[in-house]
């Protein structure tokens, strides 16, 4: 993703300072899962690339996809105004909006932000989905890496609904980006590790989802 938007080391640097600025996920720690995120949501045009952030409302996944929090309004952090502002996300979200344009055809998406770190204590583990295999309830998934730290796994998986699997890689090199189609495919991510035990690990990424509004 660098290489196609010209993005140089500093643009980078600004863009993954952002995830130095997350707070804890309690959903996730009530299942003994350490994840730092934020949420926020917006409208994208694809015909102008025109983003707009909506107010804050709950985040809620819908029936029949996530089967931990289906139907369950969680409440998160709200973006920062400088991670808002930062043009790096407008052009990501915006190409995402194309992409998602590939899928099904619509004048307006709604596109859901969410910047991550799962971390792994020292000696332990850290589980970017509790949920196991899932789908998000969208249209369009994507994980774009931003960063690892001291950490091994995190291995990302797509399947078939009726279970075999279809492509799995582990994102390892900063802006890597993984799409998927989320209404044909269920997706996972296995545990990080740290690599030097001794350490905590962490992985960053930035995870957009789209659909089409009601």
């Amino acid at each position: 993703m660098k290489a196609h938007f010209g993005t140089g080391e500093d643009e980078w640097a600004r863009f993954a300072a952002h995830w130095q600025d997350l707070a804890q996920d309690r959903y996730a720690a009530e299942r003994g899962t350490c994840r730092l995120r934020r949420y926020g949501q917006f409208t994208l045009t694809p015909a102008t690339g025109e983003l707009a952030q909506l107010p804050d409302t709950p985040f809620v996944q819908p029936d029949r996809s996530n089967p931990l929090y289906a139907d369950a309004d969680r409440h998160f952090a709200p973006l920062t105004d400088a991670f808002v502002a930062d043009p790096l996300l407008h052009s990501i979200v915006a190409l995402l909006g194309h992409v998602a344009g590939a899928l099904d055809s619509a004048a307006c998406w709604i596109a859901k932000v969410h910047p991550f770190r799962v971390v792994a204590r020292a000696g332990g583990e850290g589980q970017p989905t509790p949920e196991g295999r899932h789908r998000d309830g969208m249209t369009l998934v994507s994980s774009l890496l931003v960063g690892r730290n001291n950490a091994t796994g995190g291995r990302s998986t797509v399947f078939a609904p009726d279970g075999p699997e279809l492509l799995s890689a582990t994102l390892a090199e900063p802006a890597s980006l993984l799409l998927s189609d989320d209404r044909r495919t269920l997706h996972a991510v296995s545990p990080i590790r740290p690599l030097d035990s001794s350490r905590p690990a962490h992985r960053d990424v930035l995870v957009v989802t789209t659909l089409i509004p009601a």
